[in-house]
Formats: structure tokens, C-alpha cells, sequence
């Protein structure tokens, strides 16, 4: 069967053969449909379009790409980004703007500074286990309903943090609240959704300077809220920033390629195409053992892959070393007399 259909956003297939290859948005020539899936043709039921083992004929992704998220037309790519970037700046706020009341918790609850500061190591450290315990459900249940899920829950443990009757409170709930953050696992992974490997270097560049500028962002208004309001003011205004980052992210629309193959097979068997996703041929069901495999995939994957056992420590330690340098802002100008607002707008430059 011959297909062509052109237009902004749109893929052209042909009937494949051995050299054929499908091009992108930016032209960039793409596997075949033999390339890309005869290596695992046995386990999905051949890669010349072959039955199912169940009889069920499988939907792959090339038979309906102009229907995921490679095709949306820019001005859609780039409004989910501008939303994820909002989602990103949120959570890095969250992890930076505790710091910029440190001396409010410290005389509130009478505990020296140092340890006022456990508040936010115990949110960064949860932070990386946050990440990836989302980042593989994403990829099973997709990306809308994960990182709604995961902002609600880090906007629920901000009203502990904010009523806390003792500062105990504050460190469990923060250590909550770093957990259910998804983070950059997420939000790059629908980056990964919508542009191909060859072209994204943009939308990862504007994902990336989201984490920078909440982290940047935070310290600056943080000054004047430790000076003009009490300490529960900061816990406040991360809850309703997260609400805002939560109702803005209501709209955008799922972008998990197999989330979108399954809802395609859906449409199409309405209409009489008899087809499934492989999703649905794998009739996963839930159960203690599948969430555990599905959890521990990424620590799999960094026990077995030198590439992200490596990547992952250089992101480590980028992230220690942001944080470091941002907690020494306040011992170094204090030598100078800068008081919480001058520090805070030290941020600037």
C-alpha cells in the first residue's frame, strides 16, 4: 500500500524496501521499517508486517508517525516546551528558594542555622531518587499523567511544611516532596517525544536553562520574602507557584510515542482497521513485581551502561557543585555587610 501525504508536520511513506528511509521534519533520513525493527521481528511478530503470534496485527510506529509527536507543527513543540519549562523552573525553585530563609527557621524553632539547612539537603538528595522513580512510569503510562500526578503530590507536601508545629515536620515533608519530583527525567523525555536525536539540541538547551534559571531565580526572590514575611510565606509561595506550573500543564497534550500508537490502534479499530499496539499485545497487568522491574530500570541501566554510570556522576556532580556554589553566597557577602535582599540580588550578575 502506497501512501504520500504532504504538508508542514507531515511524513512521507512509501512502500518500504531495503534502501528506503523516512525523513523527519528537518530531513534527516530515518531507519526503515526492516532497519529499525527486523532485529526484534521474532519477539513482535516479524518485521514485514507480519501477524502478531495472537493472530493480531501490530501497529508500529512508522505506519502512524504523523500521528506522534515528531510531527506536531513547531508552534506546538515549542508551546508544550515553554509549559515544561515553567514545570522545570518550579521544581528548582523548590529545591533553592528553602535556602533564603534559613535564619527564620533557625530563630523560629531554635536550631542553629547548619542544621536548619538538613531542610534542603534532605529535598536535593530525595530529588535524585525523585527523578528516577517517575522517569520510567512515564515511559509506561506517559508523560501527562505521571507529571500531573508528581506535581500534585510535591504541591500536597508544601502544606506540611507550612503549618509544621516542629521542625522534624519540615524534613519529612521536604523529603516527600523532593521524592515527587519528576525533574528533567521527565520533562527531557518529552523533548525525546517530540524531536528526533539529530534535531534537539535546541529544545534540550531550553530545557536545561530552566533548571538554571529557578535555581538563579529563587535566591533573588527569596531576599525580600525572608525580609518582609515570616518563614511560612516561603513554603506559601512554592505551593501556589507549583498550583500555577500544575493548571498551566492541565492543557498540554500527551506525547508518549507509544501512548499515542495505542490510542491511533484505538481509532483505527473504530473504524474497522483491525490493529493493536504493541502495548496492548502485551496485555501487561499490574502487579507488585512489573512496578519493581519498571522502577528499577534506570538503576539497571546505570549498573550495566558505562555511558550512564558516567553521565550520571558528571550530572552529579554538576548539581553538587551548583549548589555548593549557591549556599556560599551568603558567608562570603555577609563578610561585606550585605544584608538578605543584597545577597539575594547578588544572584543578578
Amino acid at each position: 500500500m502506497s501512501q504520500a501525504t504532504l504538508g508542514d508536520g507531515d511524513v512521507e511513506k512509501q512502500e518500504p524496501g531495503p534502501d528506503d528511509h523516512f525523513r523527519s521534519h528537518g530531513g534527516t533520513p530515518r531507519p526503515s521499517h526492516e532497519e529499525k525493527e527486523g532485529t526484534d521481528g521474532a519477539a513482535d511478530g516479524g518485521a514485514d508486517g507480519a501477524p502478531h503470534p495472537s493472530g493480531k496485527r501490530e501497529l508500529k510506529e512508522w505506519e502512524c508517525y504523523d500521528k506522534l509527536g515528531y510531527s506536531f507543527p513547531w508552534w506546538k513543540k515549542w508551546g508544550v516546551i515553554s509549559v515544561i519549562f515553567c514545570v522545570q523552573l518550579s521544581m528548582n525553585w523548590n529545591a533553592a528558594f528553602y535556602a533564603s530563609s534559613i535564619s527564620l527557621y533557625a530563630k523560629h524553632f531554635h536550631i542553629s542555622e547548619q542544621a536548619a539547612r538538613v531542610g534542603q539537603m534532605s529535598f536535593l538528595i530525595a530529588y535524585a531518587f525523585g527523578c528516577e522513580f517517575w522517569a520510567p512510569f512515564s515511559e509506561e503510562f506517559g508523560r501527562w499523567p505521571i507529571m500531573q500526578l508528581s506535581l500534585f503530590f510535591v504541591n500536597i507536601w508544601q502544606l506540611p511544611c507550612a503549618l509544621a508545629p516542629n521542625f522534624g515536620t519540615i524534613v519529612v515533608a521536604r523529603t516527600l516532596g523532593g521524592l515527587s519530583s519528576a525533574g528533567g527525567s521527565v520533562t527531557l523525555g518529552m523533548v525525546a517525544d517530540m524531536w528526533e536525536a539529530e534535531t534537539q539540541q535546541w529544545a534540550v538547551a531550553y530545557v536545561v536553562l530552566s533548571s538554571v534559571a529557578g535555581s538563579v531565580i529563587a535566591p533573588i526572590v527569596g531576599g525580600f520574602v525572608a525580609t518582609y514575611l515570616d518563614w511560612h510565606w516561603n513554603f506559601w509561595i512554592q505551593l501556589i507557584l507549583g498550583g500555577f506550573v500544575q493548571i498551566l500543564h492541565f492543557p498540554v497534550p500527551e506525547t508518549r510515542c507509544s501512548i499515542l500508537i495505542t490510542r491511533e490502534a484505538r481509532r483505527r479499530r473504530k473504524n474497522g482497521e483491525m490493529v493493536w499496539s504493541g502495548d496492548e499485545l502485551k496485555k501487561r497487568r499490574l502487579s507488585l513485581r512489573y512496578l519493581f522491574m519498571v522502577w528499577a530500570r534506570p538503576f539497571i541501566m546505570f549498573l550495566r551502561e558505562p555511558i550512564v554510570l558516567c553521565l550520571s556522576l558528571l550530572s552529579g556532580f554538576s548539581d553538587a557543585l551548583i549548589f555548593t556554589f549557591l549556599q556560599s553566597y551568603t558567608p562570603v557577602y555577609k563578610q561585606w555587610g550585605f544584608n538578605t535582599i543584597d545577597v539575594g540580588l547578588s544572584f543578578i550578575p
